[in-house]
């Protein structure tokens, strides 16, 4: 419909309603008032028309109620009012969103604002953890920003002390929790930060949802743990023994703070060769050839720096990252330690600082344990060189067992020597203290004690002249001796002890014997009486074991059970020579961890009786003193190859008897007699036929002369019309 025709249908519906004012007509003015509305057609026009249109009527003069024509208006714009009355409200109702919206922007961004303004760390998470929201701060201590978010759990900076589900689990039953814990950065760099979290519980919602904040505490917390690990690290390293121990301690104060990997000590020696390489933690590497050729060339470059200067190495710039620190720490530089992290990381200056206090430590500890080092070696250097030299009596064995290091050596002593005609003096002590004084000590008793048995004294009154001795020795004060006697030809062993552990007897199959008689106080003690001794028999192969009582000491075990033990040991050993008997005591007492004192041990087999044959010059007889001198050769720990060369020679000379001796006449006798003296096996071979000179030139025979001399150390060959003796000496190892 355009406006013409609206116009007209409007003056023609008017007209009508004027005439007859019914309800009928004035509805067509509402409908026509839609159509306006639909058609957008202006409010004003219409009622100017309208005006028009009533004046026209009046003109004419036309009969109608006066207010029937605007009646007729007001029904056509009603439906144009309540469009307007809507769009009135809607317009209202925009603008109040519109300022409301503004509003709640405003506020976002005052949010915002507020929440980045904070020092702390803020985030928002969810009711399964998962962290929704940070801000700058949070960003700032973790590294990580709003490009990874949702963080979910476990966290990219948690480490293994930050348990989320066991603290969200916490949460869910008190509401809040706060915890100190540590992070690691994005850029490797571990700090530890202060946490607070708290639940909130919207109304209506059955989830919680969490937020919280997060403080960095590295600086605070690394000041105090500084002071604590080296305050550990000191006490820990000032007990350390040796540089295993110190690299030891100095990884397990550092692995959690400073995620050490590997300690690692390269010591140089005063010579040429290459250098001593200690580890502690993974890989393990004792030779210097098996570190990497990059180490090998920072410690090599590291002696050219100063004395205690902590430098990084391994650094990754595009990083800033570097692989552990490296110092060279004593002014010879020799020695030069490694501290290598578990992965390339970022140092802050907390680390530094505790860095270069750990390396401090380090370098007085390895001080402290090089002089540790050099004392033993000086004192075990004198120790050995006071003990008896390697030349011992037949049926002898001697062992010196100094305390694991790093331990000091004690005054641990013992001498074994001949003192008369088939006597031998045995000497086992042990002086107070440890170290360079102890074995000063040992060295003046040792000698003075062996030279009052070489005066032929008994071991009662070699004690007696010995408490003379130690009153002048400084700290010989309640050192124990024990001194015995062995008479090879009386078959005796005379006996006395100041003090001393129990030595053990085995004699043949009766259970050993603890030699607990003759017993009196240590050295320099005063005492009433004189000093005991005691005398016992000693059949040839008895079985003497004499030791000091680092032997037996240990400090969760019974001393007496400790000495039942070692009869024990001698019991099952009493058939083996006597070198085994030597070394199964020392490996079977031995403590998992070593000796943790000296050991000094003596064993002393009396020798079997000599060896006596007499018998028919006949070739059938040789097999028979072979056989017989093999089985007393082996009795008195005569091993090969010496006994085979002793064989060899023996049966050449009854040989020599058997085809020579009594050529001519009715056969005779052979006697071979063998003894053990003064460390060498003599064997005589005797006959009673005539003596033949040999020969200038014996051509293919006669050369068995030739052979004993070539074997034998010394031999004697006595000619006679009453017979020939031939006298062998073989000197034992």
């Amino acid at each position: 419909m355009t406006d013409s025709d609206f116009y007209a249908r409007y003056a023609e519906a008017l007209a009508t309603y004027l005439e007859s004012t019914d309800e009928a007509s004035l509805a067509v003015g509402h409908e026509l008032g839609r159509r306006a509305l639909s058609e957008r057609m202006s409010v004003l026009e219409i009622i100017e028309n309208h005006s028009r249109l009533v004046e026209e009527i009046q003109q004419r003069g036309a009969p109608h109620d006066p207010a029937a024509p605007l009646q007729f208006l007001l029904q056509t714009l009603a439906a144009l009012d309540v469009a307007t009355r809507g769009f009135l409200d809607g317009t209202k109702r925009y603008e109040q969103q519109r300022a409301r919206a503004e509003n709640l922007a405003d506020r976002d961004v005052f949010r915002d604002a507020l929440v980045n303004s904070l020092q702390e760390g803020f985030f928002v998470a969810d009711h399964t953890g998962a962290i929704i929201e940070i801000n700058d701060a949070f960003v700032d201590i973790t590294g990580y920003g709003n490009d990874g978010l949702p963080y979910r759990a476990p966290y990219p900076w948690a480490t293994n002390e930050t348990r989320t589900t066991e603290r969200l689990a916490t949460l869910r039953e008190v509401g809040k929790v706060t915890t100190e814990t540590s992070i690691r950065r994005r850029d490797g760099s571990i700090r530890w930060v202060a946490i607070s979290i708290n639940a909130v519980t919207a109304q209506g919602v059955d989830r919680n949802a969490y937020v919280g904040t997060i403080r960095d505490v590295t600086s605070a917390r690394a000041a105090v743990e500084r002071e604590r690990t080296v305050a550990r690290l000191a006490t820990a390293v000032s007990a350390a023994r040796n540089v295993d121990e110190v690299l030891s301690t100095a990884l397990a104060q550092s692995r959690s703070r400073l995620d050490t990997r590997r300690m690692m000590a390269v010591v140089w020696p005063a010579g040429e060769g290459d250098p001593t390489v200690h580890t502690a933690g993974e890989p393990t590497v004792t030779n210097w050839l098996d570190l990497d050729e990059d180490w090998r060339r920072t410690f090599e470059d590291a002696r050219d720096w100063l004395p205690l200067t902590v430098t990084p190495v391994g650094a990754v710039p595009s990083e800033g990252a570097t692989r552990g620190f490296v110092a060279v720490l004593s002014g010879a530089r020799d020695v030069v330690v490694c501290l290598e992290h578990r992965a390339p990381r970022a140092v802050s200056t907390e680390d530094r600082q505790l860095v270069l206090a750990l390396f401090g430590h380090i370098s007085l500890a390895m001080q402290h344990v090089r002089q540790l080092e050099v004392a033993r070696e000086t004192s075990l250097t004198l120790q050995r060189s006071l003990l008896p030299a390697s030349t011992l009596p037949a049926g002898c064995a001697v062992r010196y067992e100094p305390a694991v290091p790093p331990l000091e050596i004690g005054g641990d002593f013992y001498d074994v020597l001949p003192v008369g005609d088939n006597r031998v003096g045995i000497i086992v002590g042990d002086c107070v203290g440890r170290g360079l004084s102890a074995a000063a000590v040992m060295g003046q008793l040792r000698a003075s004690t062996r030279a009052l048995l070489l005066t032929g004294a008994e071991p009662a009154l070699v004690l007696e002249h010995l408490d003379s001795v130690a009153e002048f020795i400084p700290d010989a004060f309640c050192a124990t001796v024990f001194v015995a006697i062995a008479d090879l030809d009386a078959h005796t062993l005379s006996y006395s002890s100041a003090g001393h552990v129990p030595p053990v007897l085995a004699t043949g199959s009766a259970s050993p014997e603890l030699l607990t008689d003759g017993h009196s106080l240590p050295l320099a003690v005063h005492r009433d009486e004189p000093r005991p001794q005691a005398v016992r028999p000693f059949p040839a192969g008895a079985t003497l074991l004499m030791y000091t009582d680092g032997l037996v000491e240990r400090r969760d075990q019974s001393i007496d059970e400790q000495i039942a033990r070692v009869a024990e040991v001698v019991a099952d050993t009493v058939e083996l020579p006597v070198e085994s008997v030597a070394d199964e005591i020392l490996s079977r007492l031995a403590p998992a961890e070593g000796y943790d004192d000296d050991v000094a041990i003596v064993v002393y087999r009396c020798p079997p009786a000599p060896l006596l044959i007499d018998d028919d010059a006949s070739p059938r007889q040789l097999s028979d003193v072979r056989h017989r001198l093999a089985d007393w050769l082996h009795a008195n720990g005569v091993d090969e190859p010496l006994a085979d060369d002793i064989i060899l020679v023996v049966n050449e000379a009854c040989s020599n008897c058997v085809e020579h001796a009594y050529r001519g006449r009715k056969p005779g006798r052979m006697r071979v007699e063998a003894e053990m003296r003064d460390g060498q096996v003599q064997i005589s071979v005797v006959d009673s036929g005539s003596w033949k000179t040999p020969p200038a030139d014996p051509g293919t025979r006669g050369r068995g002369l030739m052979l004993m001399r070539k074997v034998t150390d010394q031999v004697d060959v006595r000619g006679s019309d009453d017979g020939t003796t031939i006298e062998m000496r073989f000197q034992l190892p």
